[in-house]
């Protein structure tokens, strides 16, 4: 082992980070050649599993740089499971992966504490990963993350836009910030284009650059997958890449458009800045973020209010933003 110490791989630390990643996660299990999950079907009478992987992107870079990395394993958490709720699914294991050029078991704990945290919020279990030293491929304290979350739902409830209808009510779920999308162009236009510091605070922000950048993306599993289970929920979009139009159009029939009405929710200013700063176009802003709204809701009109007030309940902010229209799959975003 000492001669792959020298070549940059410290296999000690590797198991140290084993055993730490056990304590937080309460799995003695961890460190298998596989993770286990005992599938207990209860109330499933027809069960599909549903299967989401991603990563957090460029946003990691930001951390890197910031040296705050405690909160980007919700993020990863995040992207994956809110997908697999979208189709309408429970979520209910995860598993992580980190390639990372030294291994710093102190700040591997601070990542892997931040999956577990976005686990407990998904109200999944985390059963395995994997830890990567490859020196020659990660340098100056990069890493990469990426994961693998599975869910069920009986295959018959699952989420359908053939459920949806004309007159169908659009509810927007406040979003954390920008979440995990469109950090390349951030860090192009404050960073590149610009000269500004992590420690600077823009117009408008109650906190400095480094902190707002890395908002962890909300996790929306406990507050949605109850009225999805009661039958309340037409459809869901998760807003990732791509924004309201490219995620929105997803879950749109073929003889229906999505109308959004721009102004009956609030975007984060840090959005607005960023729009300023750059010069952006409307055009650029509503393809690249998120505009802050994290999860769109088709509901049918006769349970709004009581979706709209389970929401509150469960700390959503939640807003009416819109409604489903006679189109073609389209998603119209109207500027009064």
């Amino acid at each position: 082992m000492d001669a792959y110490k020298k070549a940059g791989v410290d296999i000690n630390a590797g198991y140290k980070l084993v055993d730490e990643i056990k304590n937080l996660s309460k799995n003695s299990e961890l460190g298998a050649f596989g993770g286990l999950f005992p599938l207990e079907l209860g109330k499933y009478k027809n069960p599909v599993l549903v299967s989401g992987t991603d990563g957090v992107g460029t946003k990691l870079l930001i951390a890197i740089q910031a040296g705050l990395n405690e909160t980007v394993g919700i993020d990863l958490v995040a992207m994956c499971v809110n997908d697999i709720l979208a189709q309408g699914a429970k979520p209910l294991f995860f598993l992580d992966y980190l390639g990372i050029g030294h291994l710093d078991p102190d700040n591997a704990k601070k990542i892997v504490a931040g999956v577990v945290e976005g686990v407990k919020q998904a109200g999944a279990k985390l059963i395995g990963g994997e830890t990567a030293e490859m020196p020659d491929m990660y340098t100056n304290g990069h890493y990469d993350l990426a994961g693998f979350a599975v869910g069920i739902a009986d295959k018959d409830k699952l989420l359908n836009k053939a459920a949806l209808r004309e007159g169908d009510v659009l509810l927007g779920l406040g979003s954390n910030g920008l979440h995990s999308n469109g950090f390349s162009l951030v860090r192009d236009i404050l960073f590149k284009q610009h000269d500004y510091k992590l420690a600077d605070q823009l117009p408008g922000l109650d906190q400095d650059l480094k902190h707002e950048l890395l908002r962890p993306t909300r996790i929306y599993v406990k507050s949605v997958l109850p009225l999805v289970e009661q039958g309340l929920i037409g459809s869901i979009a998760h807003i990732t890449g791509g924004g309201l139009p490219e995620n929105v159009a997803r879950i749109l029939p073929a003889n229906l458009a999505a109308e959004f009405n721009y102004g009956t929710w609030p975007v984060p200013p840090i959005m607005n800045d960023l729009q300023k700063i750059g010069n952006l176009s409307f055009d650029d802003m509503k393809h690249t973020f998120n505009l802050g709204l994290g999860m769109v809701l088709a509901v049918h009109p006769e349970n709004v209010d009581q979706v709209k007030a389970a929401l509150s309940e469960a700390g959503e902010q939640v807003y009416q933003v819109g409604r489903l229209v006679s189109g073609f799959q389209e998603v119209i975003i109207r500027k009064d």
